[in-house]
């Protein structure tokens, strides 16, 4: 277990997530709950003997990084994997939960030991068989409702395609869990993007001019996001997005942060399998942005 600042935070998180899955407990030493929870947390990094690393931050003294990640309450914690949240919980759940969570997470021991094959951790057909894939992805999600990573691949597949409506209708099952599973919550503002372009595009062609005449119309600066992400221009949506977030860090409730990364989690490619040892590759566009929202959301 490490205590993490903002010193070393790109080191022990960003960098090691890189290799190992880092588990984040964001902690304060005044809270009851996370007393229980650390020690329950140590024990199963034992348990798990590597297949994960435990890191702590004191939410008091590093509130920078508590607001980065958006932390409402505590205990809260965030599985960070290739540089990147990738699910969390709140509160202190029992041993049998939170080893449900990592266990959802973590890679087995045969995986971290297998030979780089630049293969996916997928079985789903060869991306040059669009009709396969879409059909391969639409029975995962009728044989298991539960499995996340084939409803966020159906439904950004299906956005992918201009199928909006096919899109809602394969996301409604689990519309209610946008606060607590990231990746919906990322589609819903796709989706919410694709709407807003579709009703009042009349907006998007006012905006240059807004922004030209305030460079703090955050509203106009948002509205042309909103517009980039309708038509999948994803390096200029986070662009503007930066331009909010620089003059402004938490402008309306963290907006322009939250789609920064609903963004990063929509282009991120799928995962490969990695030696033990080995740095999986990373995407140099997400890389990229990553680090640039890093550096003015910790500035």
């Amino acid at each position: 277990m490490i205590n993490v600042t903002v010193e070393n935070f790109d080191t022990e998180v960003v960098a090691a997530s890189m290799q190992t899955p880092v588990l984040v407990d964001f902690w304060a030493p005044w809270c009851g709950p996370c007393k229980v929870i650390g020690p329950l947390l140590e024990k199963l990094e034992t348990e798990y003997a590597g297949r994960f690393k435990l890191v702590k931050i004191d939410s008091d003294q590093e509130q920078e990084l508590a607001q980065a990640f958006g932390i409402r309450s505590i205990p809260t914690c965030v599985l960070m994997f290739g540089g990147k949240p990738v699910d969390g919980f709140m509160g202190a759940l029992p041993e049998g939960q939170i080893k449900e969570f990592l266990d959802k997470h973590l890679p087995e021991g045969e995986v971290l030991e297998a030979e780089v094959t630049g293969e996916t951790v997928s079985d789903a057909p060869d991306e040059n068989d669009p009709v396969a894939r879409r059909e391969a992805l639409h029975q995962a999600v009728l044989k298991n409702a539960q499995d996340e990573d084939a409803r966020f691949n159906y439904v950004k597949l299906l956005l992918q395609e201009g199928e909006l409506d096919d899109a809602k209708v394969a996301f409604a099952p689990v519309i209610n869990q946008t606060s607590v599973v990231r990746r919906f919550d990322s589609l819903q503002r796709w989706m919410n993007a694709l709407d807003f372009a579709a009703e009042r595009g009349e907006e998007l062609a006012a905006v240059d001019a807004k922004i030209a005449a305030n460079k703090r119309d955050f509203d106009a600066r948002f509205a042309r996001a909103q517009g980039l992400i309708a038509q999948s221009d994803w390096t200029a949506a986070m662009d503007e997005l930066l331009e909010i977030l620089m003059r402004d860090k938490s402008w309306a409730e963290d907006l322009a942060r939250k789609t920064y990364i609903a963004i990063l989690d929509i282009i991120e490619p799928p995962p490969v399998k990695v030696a033990d040892g080995q740095i999986p590759p990373v995407d140099p566009t997400v890389a990229t942005y990553r680090r640039r929202l890093s550096s003015v959301v910790l500035s």
